[in-house]
């Protein structure tokens, strides 16, 4: 989903709203929380699981990023925000965070940002994670999902108006 057309398609007001905040991105429910992708081991102990935790939460602390980014080499603005990640909204309420994202989650869910890759044999796709999201959708049964992923370092993300 492109997240330039998401931004895009917000009112002048709206984006301007959203150009002041800070949004905080933490790993630590997608992966702690309610997922068990990092403890596949049911007969793991609480403590060797909060040692995990600790762990990763010393290597990979939570992040401060702009709700809304700006491309370093477009320099246009992209909403910066998803639900695997992002926790709240700096300097508000539980509630005004929580009704804001959902409102984001919600806009960002329309097809009118989506395209649909449809894979073939010998398929490659690439794509900007500064302004996109990816989902993959699991509907490829009963064929398999092998998947080889490159992640590039970039800079850390700002917004300039």
């Amino acid at each position: 989903a492109s997240m330039y057309a998401a931004y895009d398609a917000l009112s002048d007001t709206m984006q301007r709203f959203l150009s002041g905040l800070v949004a905080v991105h933490d790993f630590e429910h997608v992966f702690f929380g309610h997922s068990k992708l990092m403890f596949s081991d049911k007969t793991e102990d609480a403590h060797a699981r909060v040692d995990k935790v600790a762990a990763a939460r010393k290597r990979f602390p939570e992040m401060e990023h702009p709700v809304v980014r700006t491309h370093l080499e477009t320099g246009k603005q992209a909403l910066f925000v998803n639900s695997g990640f992002t926790t709240r909204i700096k300097d508000m309420s539980e509630k005004e965070s929580r009704t804001l994202l959902n409102f984001l989650y919600e806009h960002l869910d329309s097809p009118d940002f989506q395209v649909r890759f449809r894979w073939q044999k010998n398929s490659v796709a690439f794509w900007d994670n500064r302004c996109t999201q990816h989902f993959a959708a699991a509907d490829y049964w009963p064929h398999e999902r092998h998947m080889q992923r490159v992640t590039i370092e970039g800079e850390r993300p700002f917004y300039k108006a």
